[in-house]
Parts: C-alpha cells; structure tokens; sequence
C-alpha cells in the first residue's frame, strides 16, 4: 500500500513537471508564430540626411539588403510571453544615454544626428536614446528577424525616425552605404545573448531548458550547434571550449563528447547537460554556477564566429564614426571586454615612432576614452536584473579622422564581411 502511494505521488510530480513544460513549449512556440506574421513596409525615415532617397526595394537576398523587411507581430500589444518592452530589461541604459549625450544632442553637418544600434535586439537602449533626444533619427540592426519584429513593435512610437535592417553587425559599412550613408554620431554594441533568445526555449542557447541544439542567433543560415558536437574531432572541440569558454575541463569534456555521440548523435541540450555533469569531479561543481555554463558559452561563439566577427565589427564601427562621434560598447565576459579594450587603446595612443622631435600627424591618436577603464552596474540594477551582473561597459570618442583600418570601407571594396559557415567551409575551422 505504502509503495502504491510513493508511486501515485511520484507520477503526479511527473506529470505536474510535463504539463509545466509543455505550457511553457507553446508560448514559446506561439511567440514565434506571432512575431513572424506579415507587417507593414516602411521606408526610411533615415532619407535627407545622405546624397538621397534610399534605392527602391528588391528581392535579391544578399544579407546586406534587408532594409525594412523584417515582420511585425500580428497583435501590435501583446504577445503570449508578453510585449518586448516587459520582457527586456536594458543594462546600464540611462548611463549609456548619458555618456552618448554629447554625439547626440546637436544636429551635424549632414543634418539631424544619426544613433546605430548595432545589437538591436527588443530596442531598450534605442527607445530611450530617441526619448531622450527628440531630433535624432536611428538604425536599428539585428541579424536575429524574431529580435527585429519584437523591436519593431517596442519602437512602433518612433516610426518615423527609425529603420530597421536585418544583418550581422560586421555588416556596418554595407548597412551605411545601402542608406546612403557615410558615417553616423553614435554606435551602440550590446554584445552576447540576448533575453528573448535565452528565454525561448526552442533557440537552444540556455542549458536549462531541454531544446534542439540549434544556438544560431541568424536561423536562416549556418551551422547548428549539433552539427559542431557531432563533427568537431577532439583537439577542436578542446580549443573552443578552452578558448571560448575558458573551461578548465575542456579535455575531459570533449572526450566525453565523443564518446558519448559514437552511441547516437547529439541533437537535444538536455543530453548534453547530462554528458557535462558527469565529466566534471562533483567537488568543482559546488559554488561555481552551473557546470554547463561555459560549454554553452563556447558553443554559442563558435556557431555565430561572435569573436572573428567582433574584431572586424569594432574597428569598422571606429571607421564610419563622425569626428566627434562616441561609441559604446556593453560586453559579458572577458573576451569580448577584452577585443573592445585593445581596440580602443590602439585608438588612443600616438603611433609616432619613440624618439621622434615631434608627433607625425597621421600618428597622433584618433580615439579619446570616455570611460576610465570598464564601468559596472550598481548593486540595485544588478539585483533588479542579475544578468547585468557581468556586464562590462566602455566608450570611447572619435577625435580626427584616420582609422584603424585602410582602404575606404563605405566604398565596398576593402572589406569582406562575415558569411555563414555554409557557404564558406564544409569542416572546423582550424
């Protein structure tokens, strides 16, 4: 009887557990149905402040002209898992629109000042840049089409003064030059995750949901993260998660992984979670967060190529940045951080040669640092939004012209920006 009872509890509990995450399956599922339903065209409110108009649409489907075409959802307030603007909390927002104030608060030559959400994603930083400095016209980029439909209801007010394009942030010279513009006041990189792709079950970037190992920021194109585990030799998928994840058990992990995929192939992060646990000792598991975390971590990077494309991205950014011009740029773990601040401290020193009477004009530095080192959240926002916990924040503004790149980038013939792994190798990258 007593074992009867144990039984019927048990079951209960799983079947309490299964409703819980099927509930949550279809909101999840139902997010997406809706934030990809048809909305309306815009054109740019960016037009007058370039050479003229932007070209008319097409159908090519080059990544770089996808100005507008993201799709709205059909109920313009609410969704099943709530609006974008509930759903999003911005890390360091007023800050960042205050340390942007300078760039922004003033029309340039060219005409109204013009702020560059490299990271879109539900368009918290935008919303309140556009708030807080009424004649500034934005650009809105995301290479994730759910992000662009969530933002694009969140900004649904500022309509006018907003263009939406869907690309990859390295994509930024590009972006400018099919608006027909050649630089911009202000940039914002909002590196890493975001929420909605952390809560959404069915993206497979958060390990403690069980989900499609999918992790591609762009799901239209490129390698998944199962095909990553289930094709990467051992010493590869050693580095990345070295590399990308600086996890100490990066062998034992891989080996793990290996073995483990020889009995079937890996296509569920819950198994992987699984495979985690057990190669990591039990006694390092303690106190140190979830054991999984850095694997997810590497994984995510190496299957959106996040860091190549990032050093590209910020030297680019640097570029097309008017003399005056401040970028901003919010990052979550050390490597990153660290991209960003090498970057900037290239731009901040004096190239001239030691030894030299005078300072080369070419020479002299082209950047000058806002922020003295990486600025942090408060322990209120941190413990009103615990993601913000590792968020690193640094700014920089550009002082003459000169880049950190040669060739002109606008003209589209110096730079190659990022393609899929698709279309640019069938194996690891080495």
């Amino acid at each position: 009887m007593r074992r009867t009872a144990r039984r019927t509890t048990t079951e209960s509990v799983h079947h309490k557990i299964a409703n819980h995450k099927i509930a949550n399956h279809k909101n999840a599922l139902e997010l997406r149905r809706l934030a990809r339903g048809r909305g309306p065209e815009m054109t740019s409110p960016i037009s007058g402040r370039a050479a003229g108009d932007l070209p008319p649409q097409t159908d090519r489907t080059d990544r770089t002209d996808r100005t507008d075409r993201t799709t709205g959802p059909k109920d313009a307030n609410v969704t099943s898992a709530g609006t974008a603007a509930e759903r999003h909390v911005p890390v360091l927002r007023d800050r960042i629109v205050e340390l942007l104030g300078p760039a922004l608060g003033q029309d340039g030559p060219a005409g109204p000042a013009v702020f560059l959400d490299a990271t879109l994603g539900h368009g918290g930083h935008t919303a309140a840049i556009l708030a807080a400095y009424p004649a500034v016209r934005a650009i809105g980029v995301d290479r994730d089409a759910d992000a662009l439909a969530l933002a694009r209801q969140r900004l649904a007010g500022y309509a006018d003064r907003v263009t939406f394009v869907q690309a990859v942030y390295d994509e930024l010279a590009s972006v400018l030059r099919s608006l027909e513009l050649t630089a911009v006041s202000a940039i914002l990189f909002d590196l890493g995750v975001s929420s909605m792709q952390l809560d959404d079950p069915e993206r497979g970037f958060a390990y403690r949901y069980d989900a499609p190992l999918d992790m591609r920021m762009d799901q239209g194109e490129g390698r998944t993260a199962a095909e990553i585990l289930n094709t990467y030799a051992v010493s590869d998928l050693e580095r990345i998660l070295r590399e990308y994840g600086e996890e100490r058990f990066a062998r034992r992990i891989a080996r793990a992984v290996v073995m483990e995929r020889a009995q079937a192939p890996f296509d569920r992060s819950a198994r992987l979670v699984e495979v985690i646990r057990a190669a990591i000792p039990a006694a390092t598991q303690h106190g140190a967060g979830h054991p999984a975390k850095r694997t997810f971590q590497a994984l995510r990077i190496e299957v959106n190529d996040e860091l190549a494309v990032w050093r590209r991205a910020v030297d680019v950014a640097v570029h097309v940045l008017d003399v005056g011009g401040r970028i901003a740029v919010l990052s979550y773990h050390s490597l990153e951080d660290r991209i960003a601040k090498q970057a900037f401290a290239a731009g901040a020193q004096s190239r001239t040669p030691p030894g030299l009477p005078v300072e080369l004009p070419d020479a002299q530095p082209y950047l000058r640092l806002i922020t003295r080192g990486a600025e942090r959240p408060g322990p209120a926002e941190e413990s009103a939004n615990p993601r913000a916990a590792s968020a690193r924040l640094r700014v920089a503004e550009r002082i003459r012209r000169g880049s950190p790149v040669s060739g002109d980038l606008t003209g589209g013939t110096a730079y190659q920006p990022y393609r899929s792994h698709r279309t640019t190798s069938k194996g690891p990258r080495r």
